[in-house]
Order: structure tokens, then sequence, then C-alpha cells
């Protein structure tokens, strides 16, 4: 690929930024619309968990395929293909006269978002030298978390002021100004015929009827009951699949789409374990949160965005100092005391759910906590990934660091369901005690990622001599 003028790559670094940084955004988006969504349909606690995992479920399980596609077919057409399914679906669930036309449209923004997530990175990666590369990827990590600071307080405000379908509509300006950029600016890139692997299909059929499988089992649990016959076939039918899908990944070695030898490098398998404890606890926050503000508290939506900015602050602000700090102190250390705090947030939350309501008391510490643990381990984690694995499995160990944690937020969505059933119906008190519980239970997901950090990642070098991960030794 030719060199790009100085114009090209600052539009293709435009492009790639709002592509990456719609998912994000329409994420917390669309935990504080909730309450209004589920109002407006009339919708159970399950169909409430469906809006958000109708989303989360494709991208869980298609987004190590859609890094493959680009690979394979050209990062552009993919990259694009991805916006204009997303602009679809944005588009779909703005419009939508009733709750499966919901479905039906966050589950297109959700193929979409599979689709840019591996492939913004990737064209970053080809489009600028290797000396500008670094600022382009600070830039691009950057204007996420400020995605993610600016949409729950914008997406709050318009619910307030209009109605919940604005929230969607505010993501198709940018996402078709994107479109129209990436069409004519991005140039066309592909891994070479001989070195990209062929997308394998039947391993993404089979991870995505097993999470399908077992979501819809997870979330029909608490109104059917765990013993219920059609929730008993579906875990054994996704059980089975799941089983299927590691036969293949074993038969099919290198060549898999999740190589099992990948995990068999020291390390790998306990950053995967702690990468999905400690999401599950934060995805679980970021819905419930909110939710339990805007239909137990009765807090406006622009409220309860407002209650989560300290973690989009603390992780913009602070991660760059949490890196060469675990350059300091090692980075096993520091994602033993980073999801240690995030438990000490929680823990919070737990004694303090109660009422009468006070958010500087029973929110804001809490809060506070689980975005410093945040920020203190979510650098360190990914100089993990980097310093555990061969340069040459790279992109896929971050491939599938990134799969697990959207993994991690699909099954504590769907787990969700034993806390939200009845919420629509039920007294403030009773939902400040559902939080207190799932407090707990997210209090022990953070303990286990900070206990998996100390058992099973290995200490690295640290001071003056240790090596520099960007430096490639």
């Amino acid at each position: 690929m030719s060199e790009l003028t100085p114009r090209e790559r600052q539009l293709t670094l435009v492009a790639t930024i709002v592509g990456s940084s719609l998912s994000i955004a329409m994420g917390t988006i669309t935990n504080v619309a909730l309450p209004a969504i589920q109002t407006d349909f009339a919708a159970s606690a399950a169909g409430a968990q469906w809006i958000v995992n109708a989303y989360l479920l494709p991208v869980s399980a298609l987004i190590l395929l859609g890094g493959t596609l680009g690979d394979h077919y050209g990062r552009k057409k993919m990259f694009v293909l991805g916006l204009a399914l997303f602009l679809l679906g944005s588009i779909g669930c703005a419009l939508a006269p009733q709750l499966g036309w919901m479905l039906a449209g966050r589950a297109t923004q959700g193929l979409g978002s599979a689709l840019l997530a591996p492939n913004s990175l990737a064209i970053i990666g080809v489009s600028f030298a290797q000396h500008e590369r670094g600022r382009a990827i600070g830039i691009w990590a950057a204007a996420g978390a400020v995605a993610g600071a600016i949409a729950p307080v914008a997406g709050g405000w318009l619910i307030d002021v209009a109605s919940w379908r604005w929230a969607f509509a505010l993501m198709i300006l940018p996402a078709g100004a994107a479109l129209a950029i990436a069409s004519h600016v991005l140039r066309e890139s592909r891994q070479p015929a001989g070195l990209a692997h062929r997308p394998d299909w039947s391993s993404a059929a089979l991870i995505t009827g097993s999470l399908s499988l077992l979501t819809w089992a997870l979330i029909a649990a608490p109104t059917r009951g765990l013993h219920a016959i059609p929730v008993l076939l579906a875990l054994g039918a996704a059980s089975l699949l799941a089983v299927v899908f590691v036969v293949i990944q074993v038969v099919r070695g290198d060549q898999a789409m999740v190589p099992p030898a990948l995990f068999r490098r020291g390390g790998i398998s306990g950053i995967s374990l702690l990468t999905l404890f400690l999401y599950a606890a934060l995805s679980g926050l970021l819905l419930l949160l909110p939710y339990t503000l805007i239909t137990g508290h009765r807090l406006s939506a622009t409220l309860a965005g407002l209650s989560l900015l300290p973690l989009p602050i603390a992780l913009s602000s602070l991660s760059g100092y949490a890196g060469r700090l675990a350059d300091r102190l090692g980075t096993r250390n520091m994602l033993i005391a980073g999801p240690a705090c995030v438990a000490g947030g929680f823990v919070c939350f737990a004694l303090t759910a109660a009422l009468p309501f006070n958010y500087w008391r029973d929110v804001l510490p809490g809060t506070v906590l689980v975005s410093l643990g945040m920020a203190a381990s979510v650098a360190p984690l990914t100089t993990a990934v980097i310093t555990t694995v061969d340069e040459s499995v790279l992109g896929l160990a971050a491939g599938i660091n990134n799969a697990i944690s959207r993994l991690a937020g699909l099954l504590a969505v769907a787990l969700l369901g034993f806390v939200l059933v009845d919420a629509g119906q039920a007294s403030a008190s009773a939902i400040a005690g559902r939080f207190a519980l799932a407090a707990w239970g997210g209090a022990l997901l953070a303990a286990a990622a900070a206990i998996t950090a100390a058992l099973l990642i290995r200490p690295t070098p640290v001071g003056p001599s240790a090596p520099d991960p960007s430096s490639g030794q």
C-alpha cells in the first residue's frame, strides 16, 4: 500500500476513531435508556436483558471472526460494512415500533460492532508509519474514553427532554459521516494470500449457537425456574455445542479460530480468567447502577448518566500513570491491587444501599473506588497480554482478550435476571436490597480476579532494568 498523504492519514484516523467509539457510546447510552425503553414497550425483566444482550451476543461471538474477515477479504471492506450495519441498526432502534424490532436493530448494531472493533485498529496499524503509530493509537484510545464519558450524559439528557429514541438517533449522524469518509478515503489492505487465515465459519456458528442458548437459559431461569425442561434442554444443547467447538479448535490447531496452544503459553489462561471475572463485575455495575438509580430512586436519566462519569474520567486520566507504575511495581502486583480496589468499591455499594437514598454516601464512594481500581487494571492487563505471548500471535491474543471481556458482559447481564425480575413492580427498598445483593456478587467476582492474578500470573521484572514492552524485547 502506497504511503498516505497527511490529509488522508488525518481522515483515516477520524473515521476509525468514530467507528470504534460508536460501540462504546452506544453501550453506555443503552444502559441509561433501558428503564425508559422497558416502560415504553411494557417489557419484562427478560425483555430488558435482551435489549442489552441482543447487542452483546453477536459482538462476543463474532469479534474474532470480524478480524479474520478483514485480514482475508479486506479491512476497509469489512470496516465499511460494519459502519453500514451499525448505521442501519441505529435507525432501526430509533424507529422500532415494538420490542421485536428493537432486538433486531440491536443485533444488527452488534454485527456491525463485531466488524468495526478489530478492523479499526488494524487499519491504523497499516496506515501509519511505526514512529506515528503510537500517537495515533493513543488518540484513538483517548477518544473512546471521551465518548464513554459524554455519551451517558448526552443520552440521558435527550431521554429526559425528548425520548429514548433520540439516544439512538444520536448515533446516526456520526455513523453516516464516518461511513462517507471511510468509503472515499481509506485504502484497502489485507494479509498476503499465504498468511491470512481462512474464516472459520463453522466455529463461529458453534460458538454463536452455544452462547445464544446459554444466554436464553440464564435469562429464562428466574421466571421459569432452573429445573424447567426448556431451560435444562437449552443448557444441555449449549454445553454440547461448546464441547464440539473445543474439539474443533483442538483438531485444527494453529489454524483454529481460538488456537488451544495459545492457552498453554504461561500466564494467558490466568489473564483470560482475570478478564472474565473483572469485566463481569464491571458490566453488571454499568447496567445495574443507572437502572437502580432511575427505577428505584427516581433519578432522572441525566443524573444517572452523570453518576457513571468517574469511570471514564479515571480511565482516561490515570491509565497512563498506571502503566508507568506497573513498570516500577510489577504488572502482577498492579493486577492484584486494581481488582482488589474494585472489590472494595462493590463492598461500599453493598453496605450503603439503603433508604433514604443519598448519592454522596451510597453511590459516589463505591463508584470512585471501582473507577480507580479499573484505571489501575486496564493498562497493566494490556501489558500482561503483550508480554505473555510471542509477537507472532499478539493480535490474536489481544482479540481473544477483547472477546472474553465482551463475553463477561454478556453473561453478567444474563445473570442479572435474578435481580431484575419483577423490578418494575418492586418497591424502592426491595430494589435497593437487590442492588446490594448484586453488589456482593460483584465484590466476589472482583476478588476472584485479584486472587487469579496472585496465583496464575507470573511476576515480571520491575524497575529500570525491566524490558520495555514496546521495544519488542
